[in-house]
């Protein structure tokens, strides 16, 4: 019995969320997002609740992920959803060029990033990024593709990370 699966969504005033074969479509005030699920999942709205089930149990796995992807695809249309980035080492920064992303991580020349569509960025200062947009899957593969320029070094801490992000430190070389 999937408990994620079973739950039943609840769908906020001005979202509207319609089916089209394996397309679901969800519009908000925000945007429009629209995501492929398998055919042997219904989806079933009822007033403002939404409930997913499956055919059999042969489709368990579908079912959870199908529901967890409409739950935030609704919660990305209303919401929206932000990570947020901070860089730390001497000479690290992040830059807006445009609509690039320039990183200084320590390289001999800086490194520039394409923003995808759907992405905005903001920087409070040039240590600190926040990357915001509706869909969490492209949100949060940014923040990793931009972390994964200059990862956290567990010594003294350089490196990109995530602004709630806890980074273990390992003791030094000690001499005899």
């Amino acid at each position: 019995m999937s408990r994620i699966g079973n739950r039943v969504l609840t769908i906020p005033e001005n979202v509207t969320v319609s089916k089209d074969g394996n397309v679901v479509t969800v519009k908000g005030p925000k945007g429009e997002l629209s995501t492929e699920i398998n055919n042997h999942i219904d989806i079933k709205v009822d007033g403002n609740e939404l409930t997913v089930t499956r055919e059999n149990d042969n489709y368990k796995s579908f079912h959870g992920t199908a529901n967890a992807n409409i739950s935030n695809m609704i919660e990305g249309v209303t919401k929206g959803f932000e990570k947020g980035l901070e860089s730390l080492g001497v000479g690290y920064r992040f830059a807006l060029k445009g609509k690039d992303l320039v990183v200084t991580a320590g390289y001999s020349l800086p490194v520039e990033v394409k923003v995808p569509e759907g992405i905005t960025l903001e920087c409070p200062s040039n240590t600190e990024l926040t990357i915001r947009g509706i869909d969490k899957c492209l949100v949060g593969e940014f923040a990793a593709n931009v972390r994964k320029i200059r990862e956290p070094e567990p010594y003294k801490g350089k490196g990109i990370r995530y602004k709630d992000e806890i980074v273990r430190r390992k003791e030094g070389k000690k001499a005899s």
